[in-house]
């Protein structure tokens, strides 16, 4: 009986010990990404191309084609639109219809993939293209074999969650950032991932103290600071957190520089912006790296 009693002991003292305490879970493998989007380094890209690509004759936005032609010029990140279509597929879109990218129409979440395969995509000229709208698993694949870096713009449409487990499907974590626009959507996806980079918005320094109340690391965030120049306190600040800040051009800043002169992008990334996301990434890339 005693000898019973003893293994009893034994087995439940090596159980307690392989035992984790309640709460304490795996260590999560990060996304390298998070190593690598730090102020304090500088061989990331800086520009971000946005959707995928705009105003480029014969190659339309968010277009598998285009990441490919932009990116065999210039270094850059590929900021993407993920949608969803009636039938659950996650594809590349930025509007609520297919009406101004391709050569159908209707509603996206009204249409099915393979109704969607009929159609091709349209370049912001008007030009059909033989290019099709790209399945958003098709576009991880390829920017993972190309060690790409993509920031993933979630519709309203789509669930964040859904995201995610394309992203883990693909084994894409290491070159996906999830784009966020408010401290609800950056905690929420923080929680569904929290080994990815999250872009998330700092605009000022109101926004930069609510993240800084959330659980979320400094080291999950990069910062987008707007599509208007910020004080250069903000910036500062962000980079004594070891945070990228990028700054929106898109819109009135690449209208200004091309007015004005393309040096503008050099006079703001010194201003602090360390990544530009625009509309203009060849005008960018000449004025930032020559």
């Amino acid at each position: 009986m005693k000898r019973l009693l003893l293994f009893i002991l034994v087995i439940g003292f090596v159980g307690c010990k392989n035992s984790k305490p309640e709460g304490q879970s795996e260590q999560v493998q990060k996304s390298k990404l998070i190593e690598l989007f730090k102020s304090t380094r500088s061989d990331y890209p800086n520009i971000s191309v946005h959707r995928g690509g705009k105003g480029i004759e014969n190659y339309p936005e968010n277009c598998l084609e285009t990441l490919k032609y932009v990116g065999d010029s210039i270094s850059a990140i590929f900021e993407i639109d993920v949608a969803q279509t009636k039938d659950g597929k996650l594809v590349l879109m930025h509007d609520n219809s297919i009406d101004r990218t391709t050569t159908g129409s209707g509603l996206l979440k009204t249409l099915t993939y393979n109704e969607l395969s009929s159609y091709n995509l349209v370049d912001d000229y008007g030009n059909q293209t033989k290019y099709k709208i790209p399945l958003f698993s098709e576009v991880l694949k390829w920017s993972r074999e190309n060690n790409v870096i993509l920031t993933i713009d979630i519709k309203r449409s789509v669930s964040q969650e859904d995201v995610v487990k394309v992203i883990k499907a693909a084994n894409a974590k290491d070159i996906s950032i999830i784009i966020t626009y408010d401290i609800e959507q950056a905690e929420s996806a923080y929680k569904l991932a929290p080994d990815l980079l999250l872009s998330v918005s700092a605009r000022n320094h109101e926004e930069f103290d609510g993240l800084l109340k959330t659980e979320i690391p400094t080291e999950n965030m990069l910062a987008f600071t707007g599509t208007r120049l910020s004080d250069k306190s903000l910036y500062q600040r962000l980079h004594n957190e070891d945070i990228v800040c990028i700054l929106g051009t898109l819109g009135n800043l690449d209208k200004q520089a091309e007015a004005r002169g393309d040096e503008l992008y050099l006079r703001w990334k010194n201003l602090g912006a360390d990544i530009l996301a625009t509309d203009r990434p060849f005008e960018v890339n000449k004025a930032i790296n020559h």
